[in-house]
């Protein structure tokens, strides 16, 4: 996440950055395979890291129905939401997949990928060509391990959020980018839910899958840009 977003802050001041191992992940220890649980643990880390101030969330699949999760317990705080290639519902049949556009591999697109890759990249990815492909598959090959056996526990026992189904009041600008491209969790349910925000917007970029922000750089970094001015105005923070 950290590699898809600093670029965005290049030409950008007065923004502190947080990026979460969520448990499982990087140097955070696996818990209860429960996304409510999850939740838990990433409120406790807001709280202990900025108490009781304004903050805006952004987060990419997962990490954004989590921070959907987080809008809903914190309301008050959230001074804004972007939510890129995810969705309100993480089932995987609870997902809508209307519309979702096929891709054209260029030959030999993932020459320069790891074997163990090919099947996923090749259902994730929107934009099939070699030059995206290694993009992501660098940006991959630098994670810290994670726990698989907590994660898959996790994706097939408790995944769901028991508040999922309610809404999620966020009365600050509202960002959904989704790809046309994206298999994985479409576009379709997040344009949908745009006429319950009256600060929001949806982009949906053509060419780019589930991995958008790796797919289309500068256009993920014009976009945030975009939803940050927005957000910069409702907390007012003069620069602090």
């Amino acid at each position: 996440m950290g590699e898809t977003v600093e670029p965005v802050f290049v030409d950008l001041s007065g923004w502190r950055r947080l990026y979460i191992d969520l448990p499982g992940t990087g140097d955070s220890p696996p818990g209860e395979p429960r996304s409510d649980v999850v939740l838990d643990v990433l409120i406790e880390t807001i709280r202990a890291e900025i108490d009781n101030e304004r903050f805006v969330l952004a987060g990419w699949s997962y990490g954004g129905y989590l921070a959907a999760g987080v809008t809903r317990r914190l309301p008050e705080q959230v001074s804004g939401l972007m939510m890129v290639c995810t969705g309100f519902k993480i089932r995987p049949e609870d997902r809508d997949l209307t519309g979702v556009l096929t891709s054209t591999p260029h030959p030999g697109w993932l020459a320069q990928v790891p074997p163990g890759l090919h099947d996923h990249f090749a259902h994730a990815v929107g934009s099939q060509t070699a030059e995206v492909a290694e993009r992501i598959a660098a940006v991959l090959g630098r994670n810290r391990p994670t726990d698989e056996a907590y994660l898959a526990s996790l994706r097939t026992d408790g995944f769901a959020l028991s508040d999922e189904a309610t809404p999620t009041p966020c009365d600050a600008p509202v960002c959904f980018l989704t790809g046309h491209r994206d298999r994985i969790v479409g576009f379709a349910s997040l344009f949908g839910a745009l006429g319950s925000y009256d600060h929001g917007m949806h982009t949906t970029i053509s060419n780019a899958g589930h991995y958008l922000p790796l797919e289309q750089p500068a256009v993920f970094t014009a976009v945030t840009q975009t939803w940050l001015a927005q957000c910069e105005a409702v907390l007012d923070t003069g620069g602090d």
